[in-house]
């Protein structure tokens, strides 16, 4: 791949990255529908598994609609965050970094849904959050790898080809 080619992906990445975090800021903070309004009390839950067993086991009580997007949407949430975060920088192309700051953001997220008592401060999402940001970043990889593999003049092993 050519250095332009690099810097305009890394570029495409950087905007997506941004436009993703609007949105996913709304979604966390500002979205009424999701229970993002101002509370009186703070909500919050400290036990790891609490709530992911709680949407696990009353499935069928609390309907398919809030198992998704508690359990599966904090998920899916950070996804990008993982993908876009090595795509924009090569320091992120350590999967430990990336989930590491896959984990700070999600903690930051939380700290900031308990002071402003919008949404609800869980470790549970937290966890999910970063799993999240773990699968992004593998997807992140998995893409890279096939690209390699498809690039011409490079072998199926994903190293140059020799030169002939």
């Amino acid at each position: 791949m050519t250095p332009r080619r690099k810097k305009h992906i890394q570029r495409v990445s950087g905007v997506l990255f941004f436009l993703y975090l609007a949105v996913l800021i709304y979604f966390l903070f500002f979205a009424d529908e999701y229970g993002r309004t101002p509370s009186v009390e703070m909500r919050y839950n400290l036990v790891p598994f609490v709530e992911i067993r709680r949407f696990l086991v009353y499935r069928k009580i609390l309907g398919f609609r809030a198992v998704f997007l508690n359990v599966y949407g904090n998920i899916i949430g950070l996804l990008p965050f993982g993908f876009f975060l090595p795509s924009m920088h090569r320091y992120f192309r350590r999967v430990y970094r990336t989930v590491s700051v896959s984990f700070l953001f999600s903690c930051g997220v939380e700290l900031t849904q308990l002071v402003t008592r919008r949404g609800s401060c869980d470790v549970d999402d937290v966890i999910l959050n970063t799993l999240g940001g773990l699968l992004g970043y593998l997807l992140f990889a998995l893409s890279r790898r096939l690209a390699r593999r498809t690039a011409p003049g490079q072998k199926d092993s994903g190293t140059p080809a020799e030169p002939g």
